[in-house]
């Protein structure tokens, strides 16, 4: 049995793929995330976006902020905002960890993967993370590109 027959439900709808590069992502969580009918069917069209988002923890809630859905087309009569701010739900140790990395040691959360998980619900990957200099980011990047010339030169060799 292939793996896309386990996980058919499985689908990502948006990738923060700079994430990575602008920060040091130390460790991150699964959280679930509240949304309305019109927007769950927006991302099931995979409409979305979170490169410019992050999630805060507020007044004890973990909330995102700045990501975009789409409008539903369908949806006419009740439709969503497309860049409000949606609860994330963790438990109240993760959230007093996530608010402990943020207050105390100057950490970010930062979204990294929106998805569909194998049961066909909506979740959000954050990172917890520390802001790079531009050095690091340098860095970075003289190693991915060494990674790939590295690549080039084993293929071209054997």
């Amino acid at each position: 049995m292939s793996k896309t027959d386990e996980n058919k439900n499985y689908k990502v709808v948006a990738e923060n793929r700079r994430a990575r590069f602008d920060y040091a992502i130390e460790d991150d969580l699964e959280v679930g995330i509240i949304l309305l009918g019109s927007e769950v069917k927006s991302l099931r069209e995979g409409q979305a976006n979170i490169a410019e988002s992050y999630a805060t923890v507020d007044e004890g809630e973990l909330w995102l902020i700045n990501s975009y859905v789409a409008p539903y087309v369908q949806a006419k009569t009740f439709p969503h905002e497309e860049k409000r701010r949606r609860k994330l739900l963790v438990s109240r140790k993760e959230l007093s960890k996530l608010w402990n990395a943020t207050q105390r040691q100057g950490m970010t959360l930062v979204p990294l993967v929106l998805y569909f998980n194998h049961k066909g619900i909506a979740k959000l990957k954050i990172g917890i993370a520390k802001g790079k200099k531009t050095a690091d980011k340098r860095e970075t990047s003289a190693k991915r590109d060494w990674d790939r010339q590295k690549q080039r030169l084993l293929k071209q060799g054997g």
